[in-house]
């Protein structure tokens, strides 16, 4: 029996999804759902169990039909009623071995779009907001730049306190006392520039140096001072860079330099310090400032003294600086300078840097006299020594002389020879290191001095040449009181004048008592070894350094001149 509630098959409620469809099935007649073409479909009953068969094979579990790549369907599904936006499920999802077409489309379009001329304004764009990004970053860089190096603007410069003043009266006492300081010298600016790296001991009134930088010139090397003598011994090959100079210093080399363009820099260094303080009255400027050195707060005190600054115990080279133009020295809290900044005539702006930490024990070269020691009496034994030394002279005969002798600026003197204290005679070939290496030899035999010039090695020719010896005034007579004082320490068991000890010494690995005596032409040293034998003689010459004459023990050629016939 046919029930009137169920509607027909044809009104059902479709989903919203699904597709409008005709009610004729694929494969059916195109006239209806019978084969007669009526277009009617049969019985209720029948009718229903065709609509649940027409829907279970138009429909899978998403109530879309199925895709025709699963071949579920004799015939492709009908196409979506206008309007209605149907999901797609692509068939490379399903097969494999097949591609995703819609991916396949996306990719063959992206050439045509890339054409678009709307993706030209999109490029545009992003290079401006790169740039404008990159400009902000260095603008970011550069204000924390500005912020790290800036400081503020500090107090305006005004007059010395009397606190201010009060150091700079003791400041070169300070100096004094403590004694020693490393230094930084740079003179000039470009390729005039001289950079002296070394020490300076105060109160011993000795400067030790590296010479170097574009201007150093022939004084490139090393360099040692005192106030009134400089000796250096230099070295061309030197790279320009100077360095800290080796704490021995060589014992050859040294000599007086042609060139006095260091003695304003020595004269500068040498004024810092004095043992007393100046007159309260002597410094006369200005504070402009406050900075920081090695992590401690100093005063830029900028001054004017009335006459050029001179140590109070002692007189500088005729090179020390004039100071009426402003100097400024930074000074710390406990009057200890750190830095000096002058202009001095004929070199520039000269800045001298101090290290108050580096403060080696300096050693003098022979140049200029050795160490100083601490002079006293002769002991007992010592005092036999010496009384016992011409004996000892005698006994021996003769030694091998080699002399250093700086003159002056102009001559510095070299020779080799030897010593017949036998004979009382001396044969010697001296060279000039200024004239060109030129050698003359020079003989002594008791009072007479002869000479001849000429050329040839640094020893003298055996046998002495018998003619051309002439005698007078001659540009090496400066050896001959040395020379003269050796052959004399034969025959005198005690010259007169005080004598003392200076200081104990070594010479070639041989333990030796330096003992000086003073002398109407000034002092005269003598090394004597523990056994009483001379081993050299020291003099200072005209020029304030030292000449030394070393010997050494041993057979001598026959000296004596010539018979005459």
């Amino acid at each position: 029996m046919e029930s009137s509630s169920q509607p027909p098959s044809d009104s059902r409620r479709r989903a919203p999804d699904e597709p409008r469809t005709d009610p004729t099935r694929a494969g059916a007649p195109a006239g209806g759902g019978s084969p007669g073409g009526t277009g009617h479909a049969g019985p209720t009953g029948h009718a229903r169990t065709h609509t649940r068969r027409h829907r279970a094979g138009t429909r899978h579990r998403a109530g879309l039909a199925p895709p025709a790549v699963l071949n579920l369907a004799g015939t492709a599904p009908a196409p979506p009623r206008p309007g209605v936006r149907r999901a797609v499920v692509s068939g490379g999802l399903l097969d494999l071995a097949a591609g995703n077409r819609a991916e396949e489309e996306d990719l063959a379009g992206a050439t045509a779009e890339a054409h678009d001329p709307r993706r030209v304004p999109d490029r545009r764009r992003r290079l401006t907001l790169a740039g404008l990004a990159l400009t902000a970053v260095l603008s970011a860089v550069m204000l924390v730049a500005t912020l790290v190096n800036w400081a503020p603007d500090g107090p305006p410069p005004r007059d010395l306190t009397p606190a201010e003043r009060e150091r700079l009266t003791t400041m070169r006492v300070t100096n004094y006392r403590e004694l020693r300081a490393g230094l930084h010298v740079t003179a000039g600016a470009g390729a005039t520039r001289t950079d002296l790296l070394g020490w300076v001991d105060w109160a011993r009134g000795l400067a030790y140096l590296d010479v170097g930088g574009p201007g150093a010139g022939a004084s490139r090397g090393l360099a040692q001072a005192t106030p009134t003598v400089l000796v250096i011994r230099p070295d061309p090959t030197a790279v320009p860079t100077p360095a800290m100079p080796p704490l021995v210093p060589p014992a050859d080399g040294w000599r007086l330099p042609a060139d006095p363009d260091l003695a304003p820099l020595l004269g500068l260094i040498f004024a810092l310090a004095a043992d007393r303080p100046d007159p309260a009255d002597r410094w006369t400027g200005r504070w402009v400032g406050r900075e920081q050195l090695d992590g401690e707060p100093v005063d830029v005190l900028e001054v004017v003294t009335r006459n050029a600054v001179v140590p109070a115990s002692r007189t500088p080279g005729a090179g020390t600086p004039d100071t009426a133009t402003p100097t400024r020295y930074w000074l710390d809290r406990a009057g200890r300078l750190r830095r000096v900044l002058a202009d001095v005539t004929g070199i520039g702006p000269v800045t001298v840097a101090l290290n108050r930490a580096d403060r080696p024990t300096l050693r003098p070269v022979e140049a200029l006299g050795g160490r100083s020691g601490l002079p006293r009496a002769l002991t007992p034994a010592e005092r036999d020594r010496w009384r016992r030394m011409p004996s000892r002279l005698r006994t021996v005969g003769g030694a091998t002389a080699t002399l250093t002798m700086p003159v002056s600026a102009a001559t510095n003197l070299r020779g080799s020879g030897w010593l017949s204290w036998t004979s009382g005679s001396a044969y010697l070939a001296v060279t000039d290191l200024d004239t060109d290496a030129r050698r003359t030899l020079v003989r002594h035999h008791g009072r007479q001095v002869t000479r001849i010039d000429g050329s040839g090695s640094a020893r003298p020719p055996l046998p002495p040449p018998a003619a051309g010896w002439r005698a007078g005034p001659h540009r090496t007579q400066a050896v001959d009181p040395l020379v003269a004082a050796a052959l004399r320490a034969a025959q005198h068991p005690d010259p007169r004048g005080g004598t003392e000890r200076v200081r104990g010494d070594s010479l070639g690995g041989t333990s030796v008592d330096v003992v000086q005596v003073d002398t109407g032409r000034g002092p005269l040293r003598y090394w004597v070894d523990r056994s009483g034998m001379l081993r050299r003689l020291e003099l200072p010459t005209r020029s304030g350094a030292w000449a030394q004459l070393d010997l050494t023990p041993g057979r001598v050629p026959r000296l004596t001149p010539p018979r005459k016939r």
